[in-house]
């Protein structure tokens, strides 16, 4: 895939297919100096990394205002700076690899993107409401719902984030993990750049167990 078909299935403009090809350009370069992706997929970087976290677009719930999406472990900052740049609300980036965060803060002052840094680690975060969780190669379930259950869990009278994380082969185990301590209501996808990937779409609805 080029940036040319990324632009064309994307649907994007000319204006935010150049803060692509910027993002993409400073990801190239940083990876050479910093893990922020394996070097072999650099040759399939729009398909791989970029329509790979762009597809979760299609499944955020609708939202009146802009949304506030909280993304996990951003790394090179998949999967969300790609929904920053594609204005599906104000994303804030959790990374507490300094060298990433100051790549991330990087793409976000070169390209305008509507994002926040936190170079800090997700269980130093305060709190504070959000609407979508999203994660991609973060954790298994069990340690992100753990880590994000209180970002995830509704207050009363509310129905609380929705998450969104792309999954790999595991999923299944994962998902059979995490029913012994939490009650979700979860949807499953099929992924459009890998055939063992899914997307989970879920809510968390309780902590049936406590204990550790």
């Amino acid at each position: 895939m080029t940036a040319d078909d990324f632009q064309r299935l994307l649907d994007v403009s000319r204006e935010t297919q150049d803060k692509f090809d910027r993002y993409a350009a400073l990801l190239t370069k940083w990876t050479a100096a910093i893990n922020l992706i394996s070097p072999r997929s650099l040759p399939d970087l729009w398909r791989r990394h970029f329509l790979d976290s762009a597809q979760l677009r299609s499944y955020l719930p609708p939202a009146p205002a802009p949304r506030s999406i909280l993304d996990l472990g951003s790394g090179g900052g998949f999967p969300g700076l790609v929904l920053a740049l594609l204005g599906c609300g104000h994303v804030h980036l959790v990374e507490s690899d300094q060298r990433k965060a100051v790549f991330l803060q990087e793409v976000v002052r070169e390209t305008g993107a509507a994002a926040t840094v936190h170079p800090i680690r997700l269980e130093s975060l305060e709190a504070f409401p959000v609407d979508v969780v999203t994660c991609r190669a973060f954790a298994s379930l069990p340690k992100i719902l753990a880590q994000a259950e209180r970002f995830l869990l509704p207050e009363p009278g509310q129905e609380g984030a929705t998450g969104l994380f792309l999954k790999g082969r595991n999923v299944d185990q994962e998902l059979t993990d995490a029913g012994k301590r939490w009650r979700l209501r979860i949807e499953r996808f099929e992924s459009i750049t890998d055939p063992e990937g899914r997307i989970l779409r879920l809510k968390l609805l309780s902590v049936e167990d406590r204990a550790p």
